[in-house]
């Protein structure tokens, strides 16, 4: 069934800003960008979904080999232990002294998870050849392996923001009629507001057409 996802602000990158604006999804692909009025008048029998906020293309985490292989994302369970937030350095090197293999899985699961939380689509790469499991993770989460332009310095960090960098920049590529429906949504009025909360204000993310992180 085709979908619309319609939101008070889309950001399509490399083109103008769409003020109450909507992505028609058919399948994995875009149908029609636009005005949500228009969209909804070239598709009258499409689902639609309502979002707050901004729409804008999925994010390219840059870190995420880092985020996956050097560090440890804690289960929930473990939050009074470990805290919440993922794990890395001296702290990462305690844990891995005893961890085994089943350990280390649920942290990658949880990561690729936690990733598309904050509205990343594609991932930098690449990751080894060797690590099997690692691939194997990665595959299965429909998550993007890219390669990226150059990789930020200091901690890893969830939030493909936190390194500086604007939304032109981050993002994996613009969204364009027939184009992948890779793309995130969050609960911000516009990009000014979306770099002050960070990507974790992300509120759904739809990765080939499918919605794969819901908040609300």
């Amino acid at each position: 069934m085709l979908t619309i996802h319609a939101a008070p602000l889309v950001l399509p990158v490399g083109a103008a800003a769409v003020a109450d604006g909507a992505v028609a999804v058919d399948g994995d692909r875009i149908a029609a960008l636009g005005p949500y009025d228009e969209v909804l008048a070239a598709h009258p029998a499409a689902r639609v979904r309502r979002w707050p906020g901004l729409l804008t293309p999925g994010l390219r985490q840059d870190r995420a080999r880092e985020l996956l292989t050097r560090c440890y994302h804690p289960d929930p369970r473990e939050a009074g232990e470990l805290g919440e937030l993922p794990l890395w350095g001296e702290e990462f090197a305690r844990l891995t002294a005893t961890m085994d293999a089943t350990r280390r899985a649920g942290s990658v699961r949880r990561g690729l998870q936690r990733m598309l939380r904050h509205g990343t689509t594609h991932l930098a790469g690449p990751f080894d050849a060797d690590d099997a499991a690692l691939r194997t993770a990665v595959s299965r989460s429909g998550l993007i392996p890219v390669r990226a332009p150059g990789l930020p310095t200091g901690p890893p960090d969830l939030d493909p923001f936190a390194a500086g960098g604007d939304l032109a920049r981050t993002a994996h590529g613009p969204l364009t009629p027939g184009g992948r429906a890779d793309f995130a949504v969050f609960d911000v009025p516009d990009e000014t507001a979306l770099y002050a909360g960070g990507a974790g204000t992300c509120v759904a993310t739809v990765l080939a057409g499918r919605l794969v992180h819901r908040a609300r």
